[in-house]
């Protein structure tokens, strides 16, 4: 039998490299878009393909963690989103790119939702709430992954070599650490369940809190850069250090959330995070000042970090939905959020600017503080 500590080290690997190979793609995006001449309009509707990928995979996911164990599941989902990675690299022209992007979508979206049913049946095992810990290794691992895209672009390294390169040793080394023969609980598909379940009664809720948060973080992701050098007049190398301000926020907050959620519950959690985010963006976006504006980065990111653990958490843990169907639920709405709103942010801000294509987000955020009550564990 495995310890405590074995048993969280194997599924925050899991929550590493899926973060990692991410971070590694957005870290690329003006490689790609360069490459095949892209604008915004353009590069938008590619980011949906992805998107695409996620959402279809998110039931089918879902289904195959209850079938077949959601560590067992997680596990051969990993290889495969590495290899789509690599794939990306390997398109010459952009149908394909579309091809390996929808692929890429799809085994991300897949592995999020059974690696945080994996993350569940932890959290049942160890005896305390560190589902936030295990989203704070995703943020970890996207950091990496951005840095050493950075570090790509400097040294030179061809899109195919960087991405051979850290897929093979990020999937390898987590991999091995992942793999500890932890046996999954399955379930049976209850009989009358459909097959592209959408949430419904209270996980209804808990999805849209999840959608609202996770369209913020994809677009903080995917549009920051651009955002503070049109916005606030940042030069290029200046532009990158809102992401990673951002990403720093987020990994503070989720490696003392489990404390945090502990001591507030999740109810007031949630509501302190909406807060949060509210003011991150009312200072991005008023002030259009380059300082202002990563100190509302920061403030988002403390936002946006503790609103995926809750939802997943919740979800993972209801009293009348199995697992793996209950995450993939909120998973649709959640992590579709995150796919979704850089296209969504692209679309907007072509027709209002990017600047005021940005206070949708504090909208969101204040409807997860008035819809936090959902959270409230079954």
């Amino acid at each position: 039998m495995f310890s405590l500590r074995r048993a969280w080290l194997a599924v925050a690997a899991m929550f590493f490299l899926n973060g990692g190979l991410f971070g590694s793609w957005a870290s690329r995006i003006p490689t790609v878009a360069s490459h095949h001449d892209l604008d915004g309009v353009r590069l938008g509707l590619l980011l949906l393909v992805l998107a695409a990928g996620a959402l279809i995979s998110f039931p089918l996911a879902g289904r195959a963690s209850d079938a077949f164990g959601a560590a067992r599941t997680t596990l051969a989902i990993a290889v495969a989103y590495t290899l789509a990675l690599m794939m990306i690299a390997c398109a010459f022209n952009l149908w394909m790119t579309a091809a390996a992007l929808f692929l890429f979508g799809a085994g991300h979206g897949a592995m999020d939702v059974t690696m945080n049913s994996w993350g569940g049946e932890a959290e049942r095992f160890i005896e305390k709430p560190v589902m936030s810990s295990f989203h704070a290794m995703w943020s970890l691992g996207a950091g990496v992954g951005a840095a050493v895209g950075y570090m790509a672009v400097r040294l030179d390294l061809s899109l195919l070599a960087h991405f051979a390169l850290i897929g093979t040793v990020m999937s390898v080394s987590t991999i091995w650490l992942a793999n500890i023969g932890w046996q999954s609980e399955t379930r049976p598909r209850p009989a009358g369940t459909k097959r592209f379940p959408l949430p419904h009664g209270i996980l209804l809720w808990v999805g849209i809190i999840a959608f609202c948060s996770s369209l913020g973080e994809g677009a903080v992701a995917d549009w920051s850069a651009v955002f503070l050098v049109t916005v606030t007049s940042a030069t290029m190398a200046q532009g990158a250090i809102g992401y990673a301000v951002f990403s720093m926020a987020m990994v503070i907050m989720r490696l003392i959330g489990s404390g945090v959620i502990a001591w507030l519950g999740p109810v007031s959690a949630a509501r302190f995070a909406g807060c949060s985010a509210s003011i991150g963006v009312l200072l991005a976006v008023l002030p259009a000042n380059f300082m202002v504006a990563l100190l509302g980065f920061f403030f988002l990111g403390i936002g946006y970090a503790l609103i995926m653990p809750l939802a997943f958490s919740r979800a993972a843990n209801d009293s009348d939905t199995p697992p793996g169907i209950a995450i993939a639920s909120v998973a649709t709405l959640g992590y579709g959020g995150m796919l979704l709103g850089p296209p969504l942010i692209g679309f907007v801000a072509h027709f209002v600017t990017l600047h005021y294509a940005f206070g949708i987000l504090g909208l969101l955020a204040l409807l997860i503080v008035f819809t936090a009550s959902s959270l409230e564990p079954s």
